[in-house]
């Protein structure tokens, strides 16, 4: 059953647990540390409790909010504040670009206490903007900011921490504890910061084929790399990037992949 919080329905549908304990509302703002010139943007904020401290803090502050219920609190909490605009729509299908300042070009900086169940779909969403963000903070499930932070040859690395340190620099901040939230969800949570990489160390001439690699790849964790990529690449190809061929795809780093797609992308 749904719980009231504050006088509102939690649902579960949009996966609400909204943070309350001020002691981790704080950290996470100090964390992001906002500035008077910042463009701020907050994915689901919710009951605005991390949105009243970053409005006294930044320049612009946007938060793209789906619960149509909640609009009305928001819009009624922050009515004094000129820096305030709320969108209502789902932050999966809404173009970030289009809040970037037209005249100062200044990147965004996102914060968001993400719905778990869309939390992977949303960050590959959001870094085809990267170009127009500076970072992003997210609270995700601690297993989740695990994957995307993952080393290498560890059980929790895959597609999605590849893609990640791909894109982004990557940081475990701290966890926040289930009791932080109302209602208190059955998991950990996480605070993740994400970095936009400004140069990549190696970039393939295709994005897309690099993901569609990465995905092939770890579509049959326990199969060697061979396997996997073998409708691709032969044994030759794996002696002269110097990759073991028996390898697992959990064993190759990011920049193996990157060498990965460049190769692929000269054969076709």
């Amino acid at each position: 059953m749904s719980k009231i919080v504050q006088g509102h329905q939690a649902r579960k549908r949009f996966g609400q647990n909204f943070l309350a304990e001020p002691y981790y509302i704080n950290r996470i703002v100090d964390s992001i540390a906002p500035q008077p010139q910042d463009q701020m943007v907050e994915i689901g904020p919710g009951l605005g409790a991390i949105t009243e401290l970053l409005l006294d803090k930044v320049a612009s502050l946007n938060v793209v909010e789906l619960d149509r219920d909640l609009i009305p609190r928001l819009q009624t909490k922050f009515a004094d504040a000129n820096n305030f605009q709320i969108h209502h729509c789902d932050a999966l299908k809404f173009d970030f670009a289009s809040l970037v300042n037209s005249e100062n070009k200044q990147k965004l900086r996102i914060v968001g206490n993400l719905p778990y169940n869309i939390s992977t779909p949303l960050i590959f969403h959001l870094l085809q903007y990267k170009t127009h963000i500076q970072d992003m903070y997210f609270m995700l499930q601690r297993e989740v900011v695990e994957r995307i932070c993952a080393e290498p040859s560890t059980k929790a690395y895959g597609r999605l921490s590849v893609m990640s340190q791909y894109h982004c620099e990557t940081q475990m901040l701290f966890t926040v504890p289930p009791g932080a939230f109302q209602p208190a969800p059955k998991v950990n949570s996480a605070i993740v910061r994400l970095m936009p990489r400004s140069i990549q160390p190696l970039k393939p001439v295709k994005e897309q084929l690099l993901a569609k690699v990465v995905t092939e790849s770890f579509n049959q964790r326990r199969k060697t790399i061979r396997n996997n990529l073998k409708h691709w690449l032969c044994e030759t190809d794996f002696e002269l990037l110097k990759i073991e061929p028996s390898a697992r795809p959990e064993t190759l780093t990011v920049e193996d992949y990157l060498t990965l797609t460049n190769l692929i992308e000269n054969k076709l």
